[in-house]
């Protein structure tokens, strides 16, 4: 059983008894006595009010349910980072959807666990980040989730411009920026696009990658050939 089964598996049966031994729920859970003491102990840590008493056992508050995930301080950490970068490096649909992502989080904390988090001073600013770093995220989120074709106006390094109908794989983000990985119809490859150089973007048809056009076929040339560009 993984820790974090054995975990709710705990509460669960705390739920069922109210009021239960550490020799028992070791038992049931077929653990050490030792190891279900730790397992209390961090449960107890992350904000489950189980409340501990000698000659008695354990007990949970009679209508107390688990909220909707637990973390511990470093995946609450991880989330809120994560949460404020995608925010700051976002289209506005991503940056409303993490700032929604991070209130729902708050809302099923203990109020403790609520504070320490908004209150780590972890900071992704977004005043230096050009308008056009995103601006067509939105369109190429949907096409592939939707895995649909795209066609763009793009715009090369050296100024020159040229329309393209490309079958989205995958957004990378790297060196500050985000890049499409995509097979170009117009060359009939594999290529990769700086989002910040797509100057329109509207969404096509369907398509189905074929073999040698898809996403791992992307990352086998990027391996092979890191230079490869659109």
């Amino acid at each position: 059983m993984r820790r974090a089964d054995r975990l709710f598996q705990i509460v669960q049966l705390l739920r069922r008894d109210r009021v239960s031994t550490a020799a028992r729920l070791a038992r049931e859970l077929g653990i050490s006595e030792r190891t279900l003491y730790r397992d209390v102990a961090d449960l107890m840590a992350s904000g489950v009010p189980i409340e501990s008493e000698a000659g008695v056992g354990y007990r949970l508050p009679r209508h107390f349910d688990l909220p909707p995930f637990m973390f511990n301080a470093e995946e609450g950490e991880a989330l809120l980072l994560g949460a404020r970068i995608v925010a700051a490096w976002g289209d506005p649909s991503l940056r409303e959807a993490a700032e929604s992502l991070l209130r729902k989080v708050e809302a099923v904390l203990p109020a403790g666990r609520r504070k320490s988090l908004s209150d780590l001073p972890f900071l992704v600013p977004d005043f230096h980040v050009p308008p056009e770093t995103a601006r067509f995220l939105g369109v190429l989120r949907q096409g592939l989730r939707e895995q649909r074709r795209v066609r763009i106006a793009y715009a090369r390094a050296d100024g020159t411009s040229s329309d393209r109908v490309v079958q989205p794989l995958g957004l990378v983000f790297w060196g500050y920026r985000w890049h499409l990985a995509a097979w170009c119809e117009l060359r009939g490859a594999l290529r990769t696009f700086r989002v910040d150089r797509i100057q329109a973007g509207d969404l096509l048809e369907a398509f189905q990658p074929a073999p040698g056009q898809d996403l791992e076929s992307y990352l086998g040339l990027m391996r092979s050939d890191p230079a490869a560009r659109a």
